[in-house]
C-alpha cells in the first residue's frame, strides 16, 4: 500500500513543478489541474474521503474553470 501513495506523491510533485515551469498557460492549467486531481487521490488513500471532495470541487474544478475564464477573457480583448 506504501507503494502506490509513493507514487501518487511522485505523480503529484511532477504535475506541480510542470505547472509552474510550463509557459503556454492552458497546459500549466490542466497541468494543475491534474496536480489537485492526484492531491485529491492520496486524500482519498489517507482516509479522507471528504477532503478529497472538496479538493475536486475546489481546487480541481472552480479555481480551474475560473483560471481558463480568466484567460479566454484575455484573448477576447486582444491582450
Amino acid at each position: 500500500m506504501a507503494a502506490i501513495h509513493i507514487a501518487m506523491i511522485i505523480i503529484t510533485i511532477v504535475f506541480t513543478v510542470l505547472a509552474a515551469e510550463l509557459r503556454d498557460m492552458m497546459k500549466a492549467i490542466l497541468a494543475f489541474m491534474c496536480a489537485n486531481i492526484a492531491m485529491a487521490a492520496i486524500f482519498y488513500l489517507l482516509g479522507a474521503p471528504y477532503l478529497s471532495v472538496f479538493q475536486l470541487l475546489i481546487y480541481a474544478g472552480a479555481v480551474t474553470i475560473l483560471l481558463l475564464a480568466t484567460i479566454h477573457a484575455g484573448e477576447e480583448r486582444g491582450d
